[in-house]
C-alpha cells in the first residue's frame, strides 16, 4: 500500500546528507510510494529525482532583528507549507528531518504528529558542536541541543552516532532506530563506467569537502609521509579561506606535482572506481558514504579510526585499512594497504542496499 512520506532538509549543496535523502527520497519513489521533500533554502547543487514533491521554504524576513525570531518564524513557515500539502494530498504518513539546524525548526512545529515526525542524526554531535566550547557556551549548547531531541524518536546512520548523543547531551529518545544510510548499487555501478582521464594510471583519492574535520592537512601530511610517488587526487571544494590553506600546506610540503585538484563532481565515481586506495583522513564520520561507495566500485580504502561509522563499515579483513588518527599511523596503513591490498570484489554490502533501507525506514511508520 502507497505511503506518504516528506523529508525536510536545510537545502541541498553538495555534502553526503543531501545525497543520502535524495538517494532515499528516489528509492521510495521507485517503490510506489509518495515523497514530498521540503527544503528550508534554495542551494541545490543535486538534480532532483523524477516524480519528486520538491518545495523550498524560504524565508522572505529582512528586518534587523531577523535572526532572533528566526526558528519559531520559520517553524511557522513550514507550517503554512504542511497544511496545505496535507489539505491537496492527504496526511503524511511518516515525517523525517535531516541535519540539526533543520531539527532546531521541525522541532518547533506545532503542526506536526510527534509519533509519524523522526529526527535523523547524520553526525557526531559532540564533535561537531562540542569540540570548541568550554564553560558556559559548552554548558548552554548541550541544554539547547537535548531541549531538541528529548523524547523524540530518533534514527542514526551508525551506532556510534545514536550513542554519542545520549551520552553527550544525556538526550533520551521516545524511539530509536540505527538505520544506514542507503546505497543504489545498480546506479553506482553505472555511473562508475563513464569515461575517466586517469584510467590505467596509479593514483590515490580523496573525496570530501574541504572542511576543519576531513582533515585535509593529515591527509597531506600522511601523503607525503608514505613515500608514495603515484598522484592523490583531490574531489571536493570549500570556501576560499580554506581552500588557499589546503593549497599553501601542498606547497610547504613540496609535493604540488602529485596533488591534483579535481573541484566538486557530480560524478565521482569513475575516478573512484579507478583508483588503487580511496583515503578518508577526518577527525569523524557520522556513517563514512564515500567507504561504502568505494566499496561498491571495488577500490581499497584506508580510513582513519574516527568517531562514527568507518569501525562499523570496515570489518574483517578490511579492518587493516583502519589507521589511528595521526599522519604517521596513515601513512604507514597506505603503505601497507598500497603493498598489499584488501579483496574487495566479493564483499556483502546487502546491509547498506537501497532496497534494505527503504524497508527499514517504511517500518517506522507504525511501529512501536
Amino acid at each position: 500500500m502507497s505511503k506518504r512520506i516528506l523529508m525536510i532538509i536545510d537545502g541541498l549543496p553538495g555534502g553526503g546528507a543531501e545525497k543520502v535523502v535524495l538517494t532515499l527520497s528516489r528509492g521510495l519513489i521507485e517503490r510506489g510510494h509518495r515523497v514530498s521533500l521540503f527544503s528550508l533554502r534554495t542551494v541545490c547543487d543535486y538534480s532532483i529525482p523524477q516524480g519528486l514533491d520538491y518545495q523550498v521554504i524560504k524565508d522572505r524576513c529582512k528586518k534587523p532583528w531577523r535572526k532572533l525570531t528566526e526558528l519559531n518564524r520559520r517553524a511557522a513557515g513550514l507550517d503554512r507549507a504542511i497544511s496545505e500539502a496535507e489539505q491537496t494530498g492527504g496526511a503524511f504518513d511518516l515525517v523525517v528531518s535531516h541535519l540539526h539546524k533543520t531539527d532546531r525548526i521541525v522541532s518547533r512545529s506545532r503542526v506536526l504528529d510527534a509519533d509519524k515526525t523522526w529526527f535523523c542524526l547524520h553526525g557526531v554531535f559532540s564533535a561537531s558542536y562540542l569540540g570548541h566550547r568550554k564553560g558556559f557556551s559548552r554548558w548552554f549548547k548541550k541544554y539547547k541541543t537535548r531541549c531538541v531531541y528529548q523524547n523524540r524518536n530518533l534514527i542514526g546512520v551508525s551506532q556510534y552516532v545514536m550513542d554519542d548523543l545520549k551520552s553527550a547531551f544525556l538526550v533520551s529518545p521516545k524511539r530509536e532506530r540505527v538505520i544506514s544510510n542507503p546505497f543504489d548499487f545498480d546506479v553506482i555501478e553505472q555511473l562508475s563506467l563513464q569515461p575517466c582521464s586517469m584510467e590505467g594510471k596509479e593514483y590515490l583519492i580523496h573525496v570530501g569537502r574541504f572542511h576543519q574535520t576531513k582533515r585535509h592537512d593529515r591527509l597531506l601530511r600522511a601523503y607525503a609521509q608514505s613515500g608514495l610517488s603515484a598522484p592523490l587526487l583531490l574531489i571536493g571544494q570549500g570556501n576560499p579561506e580554506i581552500t588557499a590553506k589546503i593549497k599553501g600546506l601542498v606547497a610547504d610540503l613540496g609535493i604540488e606535482d602529485r596533488v591534483i585538484f579535481k573541484g566538486f563532481m557530480a560524478n565521482p565515481y569513475p575516478y573512484i572506481r579507478q583508483a588503487k586506495i580511496l583515503i578518508v583522513s577526518s577527525d569523524s564520520e557520522g556513517f563514512g558514504n564515500v567507504l561504502v561507495e568505494a566499496l561498491i566500485c571495488h577500490s581499497p580504502v584506508v580510513s582513519t579510526r574516527c568517531p562514527g561509522g568507518p569501525t562499523s563499515i570496515l570489518t574483517g579483513d578490511l579492518a587493516r585499512g583502519l589507521a589511528d588518527m595521526s599522519a604517521a599511523s596513515l601513512a604507514a596503513t597506505l603503505r601497507e594497504v598500497w603493498s598489499n591490498p584488501p579483496a574487495v570484489n566479493a564483499l556483502d554490502l546487502q546491509a547498506y542496499s537501497i532496497d534494505t533501507v527503504c524497508q527499514q525506514y517504511l517500518d517506522l511508520i507504525n511501529s512501536d
